[in-house]
């Protein structure tokens, strides 16, 4: 097909989907437990796309040129048969790389499955090596020698691994340099991720991000970093490698330093919303017109337009006001 582009000129290259809108952390910037309750009422089985749906969805990026999926959540692993989805998903032409964004905790338990389904890339949030600070983020109490085991073994096994940690100022920038030693020493990838105002629930604000500049400068005072190059458009970090041994550490800069310009990625929601930014308001149902009985090609007009009528670039344009007054989607529901 015609190569497809938004009206800033941007490609579909990656698409986000998330497979249910569950999570077993009630993490501070995510899922405060505050509204997150016991009594939260999440969405029901028959809302979620099947895996059928999503298979067919992501067969119709693939056409119009997304070459990566991510699945997310929620916590994806807590979606029951999540293997047989991968294994469909890795049948598509033109899908090049498949990736799995998790909390690591279940992770022990559905590895094994995940890498013979055809799984080999994995992106784990870990924000904290402080047992206490780590479980004063997620909300559980969670220790992080359970992520830090299942990552060991994951490493293992021979997935592809890159850990993300969201940086807040007050909560957790003494844990930027312990964390760097930890995964060097290891030989993996860390991404440091500035605070963003995802959803209206983590009581986001300027003055609680620690900048991507702020913490170069004091991984600078500790280790000796060069510069790497993009792999492709629309790499979203920025990406160093430490010297003494090729190591390479990230930066994910939505707040200090925008990417809206290359962004190439679209986001679909575990009840089949069509989003076109990590900070929409609102999505287009895809859903409706799959279940409506729509042909591959209405469908693929329909998500066609949507496109190519995009017009986000909500980073650019953030401002405390605006980050206060916009009402977007949560991340547990869209993924990060």
């Amino acid at each position: 097909m015609d190569k497809v582009v938004d009206k800033f000129g941007r490609p579909v290259r990656d698409l986000r989907i998330s497979v249910t809108d569950r999570c077993n952390f009630r993490c501070t910037y995510c899922m405060p437990k505050e509204i997150f309750g016991n009594d939260y009422v999440f969405l029901p089985r028959e809302e979620l796309l099947t895996f059928e749906e999503i298979t067919r969805s992501a067969y119709l990026f693939a056409l119009l040129g997304v070459e990566k999926l991510r699945l997310t959540g929620g916590e994806p692993l807590l979606r029951r048969g999540l293997p047989n989805l991968i294994k469909q998903l890795s049948k598509i032409n033109g899908i090049k790389d498949i990736g799995l964004t998790t909390n690591a905790v279940l992770l022990g338990q559905y590895a094994e499955e995940l890498y013979d389904a055809g799984l080999r890339r994995l992106n784990i949030s870990l924000d904290a090596l402080d047992p206490f600070v780590f479980g004063e983020m997620n909300g559980r109490g969670t220790n992080p020698q359970i992520v830090l085991k299942n990552i060991e073994l994951a490493k293992e096994m021979g997935f592809q691994i890159k850990v993300n940690m969201v940086v807040q100022k007050g909560v957790n920038e003494h844990e930027i340099v312990p964390m760097a030693m930890h995964f060097k020493e290891r030989g993996m990838t860390l991404r440091f991720i500035e605070f963003m105002d995802v959803g209206n629930d983590n009581a986001w604000s300027f003055k609680k991000v620690v900048t991507k500049k702020e913490i170069f400068t004091l991984l600078q005072s500790e280790f000796e970093l060069e510069p790497v190059d993009a792999d492709y458009f629309g790499e979203v970090a920025q990406r160093y490698r430490y010297k003494d041994n090729g190591v390479e550490v990230g930066f994910i800069t939505s707040v200090s330093e925008s990417f809206c310009s290359s962004c190439t990625r679209a986001r679909l929601s575990s009840d089949g919303k069509l989003y076109t930014c990590l900070f929409a308001s609102d999505g287009f149902d895809l859903r409706e017109l799959i279940r409506s009985g729509k042909s591959d090609e209405q469908l693929l007009k329909a998500i066609t337009d949507v496109w190519k009528t995009r017009t986000d670039r909500y980073s650019d344009e953030r401002t405390e006001e605006t980050a206060k007054k916009r009402k977007k989607i949560n991340m547990s529901y869209i993924g990060g």
